[in-house]
């Protein structure tokens, strides 16, 4: 049991990682839209290459979405408004208008015929204006329209010019009396029914909506039906809109008739082995070229991550409506793996997403093209990202070859330009709206994952900072010292295409473990008094040694990230602290030499290794007495490789042809410091 807890605690690592990718596949696969994926592809205005292809079972033919549209549209054109009549308005006016008439026609002006024959009139009028309803104003545009007035329950199907308006009462009721020979009551008339109509007729939206609804709802989506063994399309025939649409709409069966005949497994078999293929290849990648990678299972992680992210926000939009595919913010993705690793890997990590996403995207070829595209373009343009400028130069890049990419396809699919679809461009700019908000998202990660940026790197930098000011302070000579390194390794660095800025910042913070005994560093020592003189030789050893140990300490307490504390942990390697190594030598023959070295380890990357060139170089220059062109060339030589010959560079990746550019580098910077000319000979 014991050796089998053993086993396990030696290999948590690749344990974790193994469960890490079987997480990502379950997840990935279970994202995707559950369906077959059709196994042919094709494009409007070209060719079917493939075998005459003939209906493997019956299915309707689906409409076009611009069919569907244009129905929709001609159903809402020819809509008939309903009307609501409230029956009990006319009652109401009805008993207002008995009271009133005697009192407009009395009995003692008119007599018992007038009256009889005036009061025939008013309730002619009466009616005339109450037989179909009467509304407060008519609408613009529905004169010469049918609707529907509803009374007690029941639909009536109606002119709509056939209603009455209030508006136009008086001229209804001049133009009545005129008909009749009874103009000279006109005034009369017009006291009677003043106030008196009041409007029982109402548009009703609730019942039109609900009519409208109720006809849209009775829209066929297809239209015909292939049965099986039909012919759907030749090889060699052009694939024009017509049989595009049957091929659309057996796609669309297709997948549905995978899932209704309990494919299920297969189908989830099919894509878990597709993923896994796709997720193996990352991890093969990182294990060959990305080794510090790999061994980090905090990188792994943020790298599995992001990919799971990105394809969760694509199926998903996928599912919503495949129409908004293009604002997906995929660049993010190279973008962010950039930001904190390097471009080659940034680039791997955005064809392999594109891959997985190509199972389950609308045109896959087109996608997958435009995506390759833009990220190879995000690649290339985004460099120095802590600077605004550039992120918004390379975000208007990529949204740009987005559209030229999109035109493209447009053209080569309907022969010209026109019927551009603005919505998709729009969906581009959207995409580098979002994109732009990477910024924020990198933050998010350095703060979650414990990464570190250029941003952070071009904070760090300032020399104002608590932790570089507290060296100044305390140990001025080192910070002078530190920024000379710094200059010296940032100028190498970017010769060999290194990484200028983590340089820069791992040098300014490489010897901070100083500050714990400062006056034990010649740099610092403004006296002549020495306190190595008032100690062993083993224990300035010691003392030398434990300004690295220090320094770390120091960094990790004040939140340094890991990318800076490897330089103050490898800027010495394993090198020997060879004066009091020889001066302990001086006192006893049997010396043990590990008493004297340094704890390591080894520097590890290119970055690295400049440092510790940088660090060694500035502080033997010091030493320098007479200083010339040639002297300063040996110098320099001798020092750089003594730490090639002690093995110093053996774990990092830097090539000789860079060692002797970092060489020609110091040897320039050097010469700048003394003021030095090239000594020609006579």
């Amino acid at each position: 049991m014991r050796n089998f807890l053993d086993k396990i605690f030696k290999n948590q690592s690749l344990i974790y990682k193994s469960l890490l990718y079987i997480a990502a596949v379950c997840f990935i696969v279970f994202f995707f839209p559950k369906g077959g994926q059709f196994k042919y592809e094709f494009q409007k205005g070209k060719t079917w290459q493939y075998d005459n292809l003939y209906a493997p079972f019956d299915f309707s033919i689906s409409k076009s979405q611009s069919e569907i549209l244009n129905e929709q549209k001609q159903i809402k054109e020819e809509k008939l408004d309903y009307y609501k009549c409230d029956l009990q308005v006319f009652k109401d006016v009805s008993d207002a208008f008995e009271k009133r008439f005697p009192v407009i026609f009395s009995e003692d002006k008119y007599t018992e015929q007038q009256l009889i024959t005036l009061k025939e009139a008013a309730n002619e009028i009466l009616n005339d204006l109450y037989e179909n309803g009467v509304v407060r104003t008519k609408a613009k545009g529905s004169v010469f329209k049918d609707i529907y007035i509803v009374k007690n329950q029941e639909a009536t199907r109606i002119e709509y010019n056939s209603l009455r308006s209030i508006g136009y009462l008086n001229t209804s009721i001049a133009a009545y009396l005129k008909r009749k020979g009874l103009s000279s009551f006109s005034t009369s008339y017009q006291k009677l029914f003043a106030g008196l109509i009041k409007p029982n007729v109402s548009f009703d939206k609730d019942l039109t909506s609900k009519a409208i609804e109720s006809e849209l709802s009775k829209i066929s989506h297809t239209r015909g039906a292939l049965t099986e063994g039909d012919l759907i399309i030749a090889r060699g025939e052009v694939i024009e809109a017509e049989n595009l649409n049957v091929l659309n709409s057996l796609k669309k069966e297709f997948a549905s008739e995978l899932w209704a005949n309990n494919n299920f497994y297969y189908i989830i078999s099919g894509y878990t082995v597709l993923v896994a293929l796709v997720l193996m290849m990352l991890f093969l990648f990182l294990k060959k070229y990305r080794i510090e990678i790999f061994d980090n299972n905090t990188k792994v992680t943020f790298i599995f991550f992001n990919i799971v992210l990105m394809v969760f926000i694509t199926t998903l939009v996928v599912k919503y409506n495949e129409a908004y595919i293009f604002v997906v913010p995929l660049c993010i993705l190279p973008l962010i793996i950039k930001t904190f690793f390097d471009a080659r890997l940034a680039l791997f990590v955005h064809v392999l997403a594109v891959l997985i996403l190509g199972f389950v995207v609308p045109n896959s070829y087109e996608y997958i093209f435009l995506q390759i595209i833009a990220g190879i373009i995000t690649i290339l343009t985004v460099s120095q990202l802590y600077k605004r400028a550039n992120l918004f130069i390379s975000v208007g890049q990529i949204t740009l070859i987005y559209i030229v990419g999109y035109l493209a396809f447009h053209t080569i699919h309907e022969g010209s330009l026109k019927n551009i679809e603005w919505f998709t461009i729009g969906l581009f700019l959207l995409n580098g709206m979002i994109t732009l908000f990477v910024q924020p998202l990198i933050y998010i990660y350095e703060k979650v994952f414990g990464l570190v940026s250029d941003v952070s790197l071009l904070e760090l930098s300032d020399t104002n900072s608590k932790l570089l000011k507290e060296l100044s302070n305390k140990a001025p000579g080192t910070f002078h010292h530190s920024l000379q390194v710094s200059n010296l390794a940032e100028a190498a660095a970017n010769e060999i295409g290194a990484n200028a800025m983590l340089v820069r910042v791992g040098a300014l913070y490489h010897d901070i473990g100083k500050m714990e005994n400062p006056t034990f560093f010649t740099e610092n020592q403004i006296t002549n008094v020495n306190p190595h003189d008032e100690v062993t030789a083993k224990e300035s050893a010691k003392i030398i040694i434990n300004h690295v140990i220090n320094g770390i300490e120091l960094a990790r307490k004040n939140n340094l990230p890991d990318r800076v504390i490897d330089f103050i942990r490898s800027h010495h390697g394993t090198n020997t602290v060879y004066y009091f190594y020889k001066k302990q030598q001086e006192l006893e023959k049997n010396v043990n030499i590990e008493d004297f070295k340094y704890p390591g380890p080894l520097p590890f990357s290119k970055e690295t290794a400049i440092l510790m060139m940088a660090d060694s170089v500035e502080a033997a220059s010091k030493s320098l007495k007479n200083p010339t062109f040639l002297v300063i060339d040996a110098f320099v030589d001798k020092i750089i490789a003594g730490q090639m010959d002690a093995g110093q560079f053996i774990n990092a990746n830097i090539t000789f042809r860079e060692i002797e550019t970092v060489k020609k580098v110091m040897k320039q910077k050097l010469t700048n410091i003394y003021h030095l000319r090239v000594e020609y000979p006579e």
